[in-house]
C-alpha cells in the first residue's frame, strides 16, 4: 500500500529539507500532500500577507498616535445646545448680564432709525445747484440737522456696545472655566448677549452699506459748518457737535463696516489691555462660538428645537460675526491651516441656505475679512467663496 493510501505525508522528508522550512512553524495548516516546492510557495504567500497586514495595522496605529499628539483631526468640536431664544442670567452672570443688557434694549431702536434713515437728498441737491438762495440753504440745513443728531446718536451707540463687548469678553475668558467650552456651555446667557451684539453689527452695517445718505449728509454738514465759521455766522448745531466729535464720526462711517470695525478694534484693545490673559482665551472663545453655530445649524435634533427661521437667520449671522472677529484677532486669522475653525464646513452651511437669504453674508466674508487674500489661504476655501 502506498503511502498516499496509508494516509501518510510521502513529502515529510523533503520538507525537512525545504529551504523555506522556516515558514512551516507559522503556517503548519497548508496541505502537507502537495509537492514541497509548492507547499513552501504557500506558505511564503501567507507569511507575506499576514507581514503586510501587520504592517498596516503598525502604520493605522501610529497614524492614530500622530493625530493625537498633534490635536489636529481628532478635536471634537462642541457638541451641545446654546439656547439663542430663552437662556436667562444664573446669580455668577447677573451682574455683567445686567450691565450690557441696558445697553442691548436700546440696540432694537438704533436698528429702526437706522432702517427708516431717508436722508436729506432732495434739500441738499437744491441748495447746491441754488447757492444764492438763503431760502433753500436754511431748508437744507434745517433738513439736515436733526439727521446729524441721529448720526451723533449712532456713532456713542457704538462705543456703547465696544464697552459692552469688553464686559463680556472679561466674563467669557477668565479662568472661571477650565476652556471656552464650559464657559459658553454654562454662561448661556451671558454667550446669547455676545450673539445679539454680533447680530446687531452685522445688521448694521448692512443697512449703513445700502444707504449712500449716511455720509452724503454727514459730508454736508461739516461743509456748511466749516463755511459759517469762515463768514462768522452763528451755527446753530455746532455746539451739540463740535470739530472734534465730528471728525470721529466722519471717520466712523467712512468705513464700509463701521459697526464691525468697532467690534474689531475694541477685541484688539481687550487683548492688548489684559496682557495677563492668554490670546488664546479670545481667540478660542471665538472659535468655539463658531463651532457651536455650525454644529447647531447642521445638527437636525438642535436645529428643530429652533422656534422660527429668525433664529436660524441669526446663528448664520453670529457665526459669520464670530469668524471675521477671530480673523482680526487671531494673528494668522480665520482662514489660516492652524486656524481652529472649520472654515469649509461653515460656507458650506451657508451655501446650503437659500441664496437669497445669506448673500450678505458671504459678501461679508468676501469682503471684510482680513486674511481671505493671503498665499497661506487654502485655494479650496477661495474657490468657494468665489
Amino acid at each position: 500500500m502506498s503511502n498516499v493510501a496509508e494516509g501518510r505525508c510521502i513529502t515529510s522528508p523533503l520538507r525537512a529539507q525545504s529551504p523555506y522550512r522556516w515558514l512551516l512553524a507559522w503556517y503548519p495548516d497548508v496541505d502537507s500532500t502537495v509537492s514541497p516546492r509548492a507547499s513552501s510557495f504557500y506558505r511564503l504567500c501567507g507569511f507575506l500577507k499576514f507581514q503586510v497586514q501587520l504592517h498596516c495595522c503598525w502604520y493605522r496605529n501610529m497614524g492614530n498616535l500622530l493625530k493625537v499628539l498633534t490635536c489636529t483631526d481628532l478635536e471634537q468640536e462642541p457638541n451641545f445646545f446654546l439656547d439663542f431664544e430663552n437662556a436667562q442670567p444664573t446669580d455668577a452672570e447677573r451682574e455683567v448680564w445686567e450691565q450690557v443688557d441696558v445697553v442691548l434694549k436700546d440696540a432694537k431702536g438704533i436698528l429702526d432709525e437706522l432702517q427708516s434713515y431717508k436722508g436729506a437728498g432732495q434739500e441738499i441737491r437744491e441748495a447746491i445747484q441754488n447757492p444764492n438762495d438763503e431760502a433753500l440753504q436754511e431748508q437744507a440745513w434745517a433738513a439736515v440737522l436733526p439727521l446729524v443728531g441721529k448720526l451723533k446718536k449712532f456713532y456713542e451707540f457704538s462705543q456703547r456696545l465696544e464697552a459692552a463687548l469688553h464686559s463680556l469678553l472679561g466674563a467669557l475668558t477668565s479662568e472661571t472655566y477650565d476652556d471656552p467650552t464650559q464657559h459658553l456651555e454654562r454662561e448661556q446667557a451671558l454667550a446669547r448677549q455676545f450673539a445679539e451684539i454680533l447680530h446687531f453689527t452685522l445688521r448694521f452695517d448692512e443697512l449703513k452699506m445700502t444707504n449712500p445718505a449716511i455720509q452724503n449728509d454727514f459730508s454736508y454738514y461739516r461743509r456748511t459748518l466749516s463755511r459759517m465759521r469762515i463768514n462768522n455766522v452763528p451755527a446753530e448745531g455746532e455746539n451739540e457737535v463740535n470739530n472734534e466729535l465730528a471728525n470721529r464720526i466722519s471717520l466712523f462711517y467712512a468705513d464700509a463696516t463701521p459697526m464691525l470695525k468697532t467690534l474689531s478694534d475694541g477685541t484688539t484693545k481687550f487683548v492688548s489691555e489684559n496682557k495677563n490673559l492668554p490670546i488664546e482665551n479670545t481667540t478660542d472663545c471665538l472659535s468655539t462660538m463658531a463651532s457651536v453655530c455650525k454644529v447647531m445649524l447642521e445638527t437636525p435634533e438642535y436645529r428643530s428645537r429652533f422656534s422660527s427661521e429668525e433664529t436660524v437667520s441669526f446663528c448664520l449671522r453670529v457665526m459669520v460675526g464670530v469668524i471675521i472677529l477671530y480673523d482680526y484677532v487671531h494673528p494668522v486669522g480665520a482662514f489660516a491651516k492652524s486656524s481652529k475653525i472649520d472654515m469649509k464646513g461653515c460656507i458650506k452651511v451657508l451655501k446650503d441656505q437659500p441664496p437669497n437669504s445669506v448673500e450678505g453674508l458671504l459678501n461679508a466674508l468676501r469682503y471684510t475679512t482680513k486674511h481671505l487674500n493671503d498665499e497661506s489661504t487654502n485655494k479650496t476655501i477661495k474657490s468657494m467663496l468665489q
